[in-house]
């Protein structure tokens, strides 16, 4: 079945909140969803439970349960259980319970910067203390710094962070890689707490692999974020999903639960069931085309003077460094230009910017364009 992702989608006016906080002709590539409508398989059973008329409260279905089991099985040959299954309305929470009841007040955390904003302010108002140990670029790809990191571990440090794939640097963490990471955990007694959203989002031919899945003593010191709302495009309606084989460290992600943290909704349930069941072929076709999506935005900013980046190996989201640009604030730079794209700063590193261009191909186009100026 053809999917058009060429088609345009008018999205100012529907609360979006990429497109509706700049006014007038502002280009959004910012905040990290796409503009893509979500597959025909999601809208569908959407239109049935809207259909149905009534939204009352909701448990988890045991088929999703199920659905995410048998998923993780068949791309990662990962053996989850059912009842490791925690839900969650998004990642993000996700981030804010690790850091309140996986870390104890004093104990410390790990944080691989440039990272996505959320992990350290996740720290920040649990509030629990953490060093941020900067990622280095070799061979084009974005990875860890392994002398730093375990410079930086203190007799207190008791949580590792890890967003793989990984935002904003676009890469799929090799085996080998992930291998030495659990090590160090290992060795030094740390829980992990893996986001691993972008997971389906893989655009060049590499494998996925969840930290968690590597050995069982792995797993077990591992909890492992994951979600369908960036894959399938369904923010919006949110759900995600936390697993988590020990049994102890279970229950304390789960003490907010009804309390400051609800359930996905109705709707939420309801997407993801029909994402994991019928949505593979769109998620395919939405694949190809961002990759060559991706391919013009590396060709683009290869050819303007004071950008570079580094080769985007997943996600929808460039990792562009503006250090040659000689503006002060790169992201005003590129607005006073009608391209509003996510300010560095907020990831650690000011002198970039990340792009997202998960949009139509003319826009994208647009775009580049005028940031080429």
């Amino acid at each position: 079945m053809p999917f058009d992702f060429d088609a345009p989608v008018e999205r100012r006016g529907t609360w979006s909140l990429r497109w509706d906080r700049y006014p007038g002709d502002v280009i959004a590539l910012w905040v990290a969803d796409t503009d893509f409508r979500a597959p025909p398989a999601v809208r569908a059973a959407l239109a049935a439970r809207l259909e149905h008329g009534v939204f009352g409260y909701t448990v988890a279905p045991a088929e999703l349960r199920e659905a995410i089991c048998e998923r993780m099985l068949r791309l990662y040959r990962w053996r989850i259980e059912p009842d490791w299954l925690v839900f969650l309305p998004g990642v993000v929470p996700g981030l804010h319970l690790a850091a309140r009841h996986l870390l104890g007040a004093g104990e410390h955390a790990l944080l691989p910067v440039p990272l996505y904003h959320h992990f350290r302010r996740a720290l920040e108002r649990a509030p629990r203390p953490f060093t941020e140990v900067p990622l280095v670029l070799s061979g084009g790809r974005w990875v860890f710094d392994e002398v730093r990191l375990a410079a930086a571990r203190r007799r207190e440090t008791r949580l590792l962070f890890l967003c793989n794939p990984q935002n904003p640097g676009g890469t799929i963490f090799t085996r080998a890689e992930l291998e030495r990471l659990a090590e160090f955990a290992l060795a030094h007694d740390l829980v992990i707490c893996s986001d691993e959203i972008h997971c389906e989002l893989l655009l060049d031919p590499k494998p996925h692999v969840p930290i968690a899945s590597l050995a069982p003593e792995v797993s077990r010191r591992t909890v492992t974020l994951a979600s369908p709302n960036k894959a399938f495009n369904i923010a919006g309606v949110g759900c995600a999903w936390a697993v988590i084989e020990d049994e102890r460290l279970r229950r304390a992600f789960r003490a907010d639960e009804h309390a400051t943290v609800h359930d996905p909704s109705l709707f939420g349930y309801a997407a993801a069931l029909a994402a994991l069941r019928e949505g593979d072929d769109w998620l395919a076709a939405q694949l190809d085309y961002l990759r060559a999506n991706r391919d013009l935005v590396e060709r683009e900013i290869a050819t303007m003077p004071g950008l570079s980046m580094a080769h985007v190996e997943a996600t929808f989201l460039a990792w562009i460094d503006c250090s040659g640009l000689g503006a002060a604030d790169p992201h005003a730079h590129f607005l006073a230009r009608g391209v509003a794209l996510s300010p560095g700063a907020q990831f650690g590193a000011p002198q970039f910017v990340r792009l997202n261009f998960g949009t139509q191909r003319a826009r994208l186009a647009q775009a580049l364009s005028r940031m080429r100026g």
